[in-house]
């Protein structure tokens, strides 16, 4: 059956970094692009980055450039969230998920793992 492992999630102080992994099985791996999504508190969920399939294709939140940087490794069927100088606002429980579309809503995805929680101290 397919599953999406997180890991790597934390509490942190503001300015720090964290890296979370998420290691997937059950499905073709290299033929899905890979997301991250976060959810805060009492906020919708959003999307976070996105690495395609053909690894030729990123995609960033407005919210995460600059900081945030998903990378794959298709041997290991695992993806990367490399997250630097975290801020309060990124505390959220981050969830990885996989798609075939194109698209980078929440609707997009097929597989979602069962997220991880990412705190953030000021």
């Amino acid at each position: 059956q397919v599953q999406l492992v997180e890991s790597g999630g934390g509490l942190v102080q503001a300015g720090g970094s964290l890296r979370l992994s998420c290691a997937a099985s059950g499905f073709t791996f290299s033929s899905y692009t890979m997301g991250w999504f976060r959810q805060a508190p009492g906020k919708d969920q959003e999307f976070v980055a996105a690495r395609s399939w053909s690894l030729f294709s990123t995609y960033y939140a407005d919210s995460v450039k600059g900081r945030f940087t998903v990378s794959r490794d298709n041997a290991k069927s695992t993806v990367y969230l490399q997250m630097n100088s975290l801020k309060p606002e990124d505390t959220a429980v981050y969830y990885c998920a996989a798609t075939k579309s194109r698209g980078n809503l929440a609707t997009d995805f097929d597989y979602w793992g069962q997220g991880t929680q990412v705190t953030v101290s000021s």
